[in-house]
């Protein structure tokens, strides 16, 4: 069926479609977004750093217009994905790699896998730090509760948008609308449920791949920034101290009244802080 999705463009990689949306030049900026989103939750990031970079969003397999992965969806398959999308759009230097939940686990898996895409780490409220996670994530684990919960309905969008956001303004008529395009796509419940049961139970987010990939981005010593917002509803600020203590290195920030996306809620102060970021990491020795 045709989705209706905010204008972007489309690279074909192995076969497979890819929405995209590249725009700037500069130092290579790569934002990646969460489970069952697009790449639409970075737009205002991605205009904002485009000034003086060049800023690549993409909508991760199974994800948004990309067509989903002939393999089961896993952490790795998204990541080497990624990894050859970035190399099918000419990103042939490390990036500066910024993921928002699921994202977040993507950018790090990927900064492990290979690391020639790696300049930075940017984590926001990412996935990967700690077990717990809203029960409506630990619900889809369930056989065959899953698919149910995943029906493409108008309150089932609008519930999921106000729990993301503090501030349910930010819950407009069109995420809502986009967010239930996006779960009609027929391999939507698929990737969802793949993606969820690899990842963890209806107990909470498995820690064996938690343990070995913190273990490995701490031993990559990249400048990394992880950020919160005090109010996230999906997976909770107390992760930012587990954070804290698996990447000491890492500088970290919370938001205030802020819920699963500052990079939304706080756009302005978002913006500032990742520059700040890169312009310390640049002068690290």
């Amino acid at each position: 069926m045709t989705i209706s999705l905010p204008p972007a463009e489309e690279f074909t990689v192995a076969g497979r479609r890819v929405r995209c949306r590249i725009s700037g030049a500069g130092p290579a900026v790569v934002l990646l977004h969460g489970i069952g989103r697009t790449l639409d939750d970075f737009t205002a990031q991605h205009e904002l750093l485009a000034a003086d970079h060049r800023v690549v969003s993409v909508d991760l397999p199974g994800h948004g217009g990309s067509a989903p992965l002939a393999a089961p969806h896993t952490l790795p398959a998204l990541a080497a994905a990624v990894g050859e999308f970035l190399d099918a759009a000419g990103v042939d230097r490390p990036a500066h790699l910024v993921g928002n939940s699921l994202g977040g686990a993507v950018a790090m898996r990927l900064a492990v896998d290979d690391p020639s895409h790696a300049a930075t780490l940017a984590l926001v409220n990412s996935a990967g730090f700690g077990r717990e996670v809203t029960i409506a994530l630990r619900l889809l684990a369930l056989r065959p509760l899953g698919r149910l919960l995943l029906r493409p309905h108008p309150a089932i969008a609008r519930r999921t948008e106000l729990a993301i956001f503090r501030d349910p303004a930010y819950a407009t008529e069109e995420r809502i609308a986009l967010a239930l395009a996006v779960a009609r796509q027929p391999h939507a419940a698929r990737v969802m449920v793949e993606l969820v049961r690899s990842l963890g139970t209806w107990r909470g987010v498995r820690p064996q791949w938690r343990a070995e990939l913190l273990d490995a981005v701490a031993r990559l010593d990249l400048p990394t920034l992880v950020v919160w917002g005090d109010r996230d509803l999906i997976l909770p600020a107390t992760h930012l101290a587990a954070a804290r203590s698996r990447l000491p290195r890492a500088r970290t920030h919370l938001f205030r009244d802020t819920g699963h996306m500052p990079q939304i809620e706080r756009a302005e102060e978002f913006h500032t802080l990742l520059r700040d970021f890169w312009a310390g990491a640049a002068a690290r020795p």
